[in-house]
Formats: structure tokens, sequence, C-alpha cells
């Protein structure tokens, strides 16, 4: 109801001529340009585009997260030789990476894979560790009665208990995945949505500007709802602690 009140109210300022700006289009203007994205089917060529980066890359750092997570959760010798370069790395920004990235592969999805795989692996990793961390000891204590071996430990007590602070991380790093890829099209790989932001403000085009912005938006919401709905499908007991995590 906000936003649909703000809508109408940046119409009216508009239309009744308090606000002149030559470059802020209305919200009806905008629409007019959803409109015409969508028939000529660029929208949807964009989007996918970005859709694959953003997925593709936010499996491989919640993999890679999870693995690690749990590695330096479970080692205390392995966390002490690898938490000083973590912090080392985990400020830099990603798109620090595009530069190297487009001497390695050019104008690809590698590149932006680059850049969006290191810095959303560290939400899904350090959220892995601190709940693997978290886990009381007296779980490992029946595990060792059980004569569980490492491998079973890790996947029947640490896992389970530390899938809360996996899947918070999850959904930070989805966040970050769909924010550094947008960043990546917009200043390296020509391609997805946030080229198409980058190609109509060179057009001078601001009601199409303003309709790429839109669907990013749209699409973040969606890819948050729909990951927050997995899990409340498969893994019912730990939606509360997602939501929170919102």
């Amino acid at each position: 109801a906000t936003i649909t009140l703000g809508f109408a109210l940046w119409e009216l300022l508009l239309r009744a001529g308090f606000a002149q700006y030559q470059n802020l289009p209305a919200p009806s203007a905008i629409a007019n340009g959803l409109v015409e994205i969508t028939s000529s089917g660029q929208l949807f060529a964009d989007t996918r585009h970005t859709l694959l980066s953003v997925l593709v890359g936010w499996t491989a750092a919640l993999v890679l997260g999870v693995v690690s997570g749990l590695l330096l959760g479970a080692s205390s010798t392995l966390r002490r030789y690898s938490l000083a370069s973590i912090e080392v790395l985990r400020p830099m920004p990603g798109i620090a990476f595009a530069p190297v990235a487009l001497l390695l592969f050019g104008f690809s999805l590698q590149m932006e894979l680059m850049v969006i795989i290191l810095p959303a692996l560290w939400p899904v990793l350090i959220n892995t560790m601190g709940a693997v961390l978290g886990v009381h000891a007296r779980l490992f204590e029946v595990g060792r009665t059980f004569r569980l071996s490492q491998g079973e430990i890790l996947r029947k007590i640490m896992l389970p208990a530390a899938l809360p602070g996996v899947l918070v991380g999850a959904r930070l790093s989805m966040t970050l995945a769909l924010v550094l890829a947008i960043v990546a099209e917009m200043v390296g790989n020509p391609a997805g949505l946030g080229y198409a932001v980058v190609r109509e403000q060179q057009a001078m085009r601001p009601e199409l500007v303003f309709a790429y912005v839109v669907v990013i938006g749209a699409l973040g919401v969606i890819l948050n709802a729909a990951l927050t709905g997995a899990v409340a499908v498969l893994f019912p007991a730990a939606s509360g602690r997602l939501r929170e995590a919102g």
C-alpha cells in the first residue's frame, strides 16, 4: 500500500508541474516502458542471462561455503592457519576482481561468475562455521558413545545442527549474488539486466532505465521468496530462523 501511494504521489506531482526533472519519468511512462521491453522480448533475454549467472554463481558459492565452513568449524588446526587469510580476503569488494576476470575470460559468463562467487561465498562460510562451533559438545559425546565415524558425525550431527546457520548464509549470499551480477554486467560483460540499464541510459530513455530497475527489484523479491518457500517445504524446522534473518 505504501509503495502504491508513493507511485501515485509521484505521478500527481509530475502531472501538476510541482516536480520538473527532465530525466525523471512518471510511473505511467515507466509502465509503458515495461510493456515495450516485454512485448519486444528483450526483457526475457536480459532476465534469462542475469538469472543464469546469479543461480550458477550462488550455487557454486553455496557448495564451497558449506564444505569450507564445515571443515573450518570441525578443525581447530585448519581454523588457526586459515582465518587470517579469510579476514584479508573477505572485505575485498567483488567488483575489484572485474579487471582480472576481463583479462582472463573477456566478455563472458565466466567473467561474471568470477566476480560473483568469491564475495557470495563468505556469508555461507562464516555462518556455517559459526553454526558448527555452536554445536553443543554433548552431541559429539553422543556420537562417540554410538561409535559413529567422523563422516557419520559430520553428516548426522554437525550438518543438521548447522543447518539454520547455513540457510541464513544462503539467503544473504543470494542477495549478494544478484547485486554482484548486476554490477558485473554494468561495468564488464555487456549482457543481462545490468547492461540493459546502461544501454538505455546511453540511449537517453529514462523510462526504460527505470523499467529495468523495477524488474531488478522484482527479481530480488522473487528469488528471496522462492528460497524462503523452498526452505519452508524442505526444512520446516529451520524456516523460522530464515524468516528472522530477513
